[in-house]
């Protein structure tokens, strides 16, 4: 990107009334802000820009994202929180009907979200396999999940991010086991995360904004640009997290803007808007 052609992407950023924002390797590493990001959200109360903290991480609980951005210095609202477990719980409710049994691997964010929607959380004879990010993967659970899927019961996953970044470099993600038990079952599970419209499209009703109104800016090419650019909203990408900037260069798929961080991105928006 030419700095002629950086300077005019830039000019998008005067009408945007609305930020659909990923977390991990855009605000924060593991347990390790971003620099500047209390200044990013400061920027957008400032200016009164409506913002969705949508990660496709389903371990955490509204609450406890809210919480781990406090211990940052950010005070953010539950409704500012949409989760790839949230958006999985609400397709769960538009598809099956109350208290269908559900067999889930993952953590709390995504087992309080299916019991907020009333459905059963069984251990077998489920009719529906839910898989997200788990740190207590076992292969016990793999094999259950396989098993179920494996006699008809339907298979849904979170998310399909093969990894994510934490301080020492990456981890696998929930796309790592989707992978294992799609190999085992030759089945292909159903996504509600970004790339997928879903989460988008709650975000988007969440903030009341049209697609014209609003940016996605993550770290990953192929879930955050990807998914924003088919959900017709313009697209920032940040090299804070898992994409490098080769990684950026050789890609098909290509962001409006790119910046280093967060920092940078707020930095280069208040010059815009001061022009």
């Amino acid at each position: 990107m030419t700095k002629m052609q950086h300077k005019n992407n830039l000019q998008f950023l005067a009408t945007i009334k609305g930020l659909i924002i990923d977390a991990d390797g855009v605000l924060w590493r593991g347990e390790t802000a971003s620099p500047g990001l209390i200044d990013f959200f400061q920027f957008l109360r400032q200016h009164h820009i409506r913002f969705m903290l949508a990660t496709n991480n389903s371990r955490k609980t509204p609450e406890q994202y809210k919480q781990k951005l406090a211990r940052f210095g950010v005070d953010i609202a539950h409704t500012e929180i949409m989760t790839s477990a949230i958006a999985t719980a609400k397709y769960l409710k538009s598809t099956y009907p109350p208290n269908t049994k559900i067999f889930v691997i993952g953590q709390d964010g995504l087992y309080h979200a299916i019991q907020s929607v009333e459905f059963e959380i069984v251990k077998e004879n489920a009719h529906v396999v839910v898989v997200g990010l788990d740190f207590e993967l076992t292969y016990d659970k793999l094999k259950k999940a396989t098993n179920l899927i494996y006699y008809g019961a339907d298979f849904i996953g979170t998310n399909p991010d093969t990894s994510f970044p934490i301080e020492m470099g990456i981890a696998p993600g929930n796309g790592a086991a989707l992978a294992a038990i799609s190999a085992a079952t030759g089945k292909q599970p159903i996504i509600i995360g970004k790339p997928k419209s879903p989460i988008f499209q709650l975000a988007l009703q969440e903030m009341n904004l049209l697609p014209k109104q609003t940016a996605m800016i993550g770290d990953r090419l192929n879930t955050d640009i990807l998914g924003g650019q088919n959900a017709c909203l313009k697209t920032i990408l940040v090299l804070s997290g898992v994409t490098s900037r080769d990684d950026w260069l050789a890609s098909d798929v290509k962001p409006d803007i790119v910046f280093d961080s967060i920092a940078e991105f707020i930095d280069q928006w208040q010059s815009t808007l001061s022009a």
